[in-house]
């Protein structure tokens, strides 16, 4: 073998290699876009699932709180209808709060 000879097939091997390092890179390019399509995929399902969930578990504590001031409101409603209106007692005290002295005139007000 003469020296052109193995340059050329020192070349021969270059290019071969070059194009196993490309082939390789393009494999290993289409493994990770595989890989980040599987991963968004996963990514996407999960989150849907838990937004989902947390939507399910809004609503309902937003029922809840709902569902309880309405209790609550109701029960007060239900308390003032139940006290027995003293509007001669209010009377009283408002003219004197208005008209008088204040409270100084008002049985059980001030000493």
């Amino acid at each position: 073998m003469d020296d052109h000879e193995i340059l050329q097939h020192l070349l021969s091997l270059e290019n071969e290699a070059a194009a196993l390092v490309d082939d390789a890179q393009a494999e290993a390019d289409r493994r990770v876009s595989e890989g980040e399509k599987l991963n968004r995929s996963r990514y996407d399902e999960t989150y849907a699932r838990e937004v989902e969930t947390l939507e399910v578990a809004y609503v309902q504590k937003i029922t809840a709180v709902k569902e309880g001031y309405r209790k609550l409101l109701e029960e007060y409603g239900n308390n003032l209808k139940a006290m027995a209106l003293n509007l001669e007692a209010f009377s009283s005290l408002a003219e004197a709060l208005l008209l008088t002295n204040g409270l100084d005139s008002v049985p059980g007000g001030k000493p």
